[in-house]
């Protein structure tokens, strides 16, 4: 059951400044469609079968972000449900995206994931390869529209290195903004 008291609370104190992602892999869809009564409409899956699924079963203005891994022979799975993919680290998923939002008449939103995490385990795109994939050929992708950046810090307590790793990823993204690289 949702703790409505804490979500209003949330929600309050973003202020409209931010738009609060609910994180709702592995629950239920009765436990989405109560926040979404309560006024939610973002919510995050990171497995395209259970997106693909709760898609179906639930109202058609949620706006479905896919949070994790994506691999590009899942991607015309979710293709057509879609709002944004956060975890674009590859070129050729890129074009992936691209091919099958063709196929499906749409624009499919796009975060590039920069490796910003001192641990290996993380995906994403290190500064060269995100300059390499920035500089390629991206008009030609017009169905897709990068808005912007995301990473994952380091899973840590210490509030000064994943402060660090963010700063970094914001100094990129700085850089690319002034470019006009991003469709925001």
């Amino acid at each position: 059951s949702i703790n409505t008291k804490k979500y209003e609370e949330i929600i309050q104190e973003l202020n409209g400044k931010a738009t609060l992602v609910a994180v709702s892999k592995t629950k239920p869809a009765e436990d989405i469609l109560e926040l979404y009564n309560l006024g939610q409409r973002d919510f995050g899956e990171n497995y395209v079968q259970e997106l693909v699924g709760k898609y179906e079963q639930l109202p058609k203005d949620i706006h479905w972000h896919y949070i994790g891994h994506l691999q590009s022979n899942k991607v015309k799975y979710i293709a057509a449900s879609v709002h944004l993919i956060h975890g674009v680290d590859s070129l050729s998923l890129l074009k992936e995206i691209n091919k099958q939002a063709l196929k499906n008449n749409r624009i499919i939103d796009c975060l590039l994931q920069i490796h910003i995490a001192k641990e290996e385990t993380k995906f994403g795109l290190d500064s060269h390869e995100l300059d390499i994939v920035l500089t390629s050929d991206l008009a030609s992708l017009k169905n897709i529209r990068i808005t912007g950046l995301m990473g994952m810090a380091s899973f840590s307590n210490n509030i000064d290195l994943v402060r660090a790793e963010f700063n970094y990823l914001k100094i990129l993204f700085d850089k690319y903004a002034q470019l006009s690289t991003f469709n925001l």
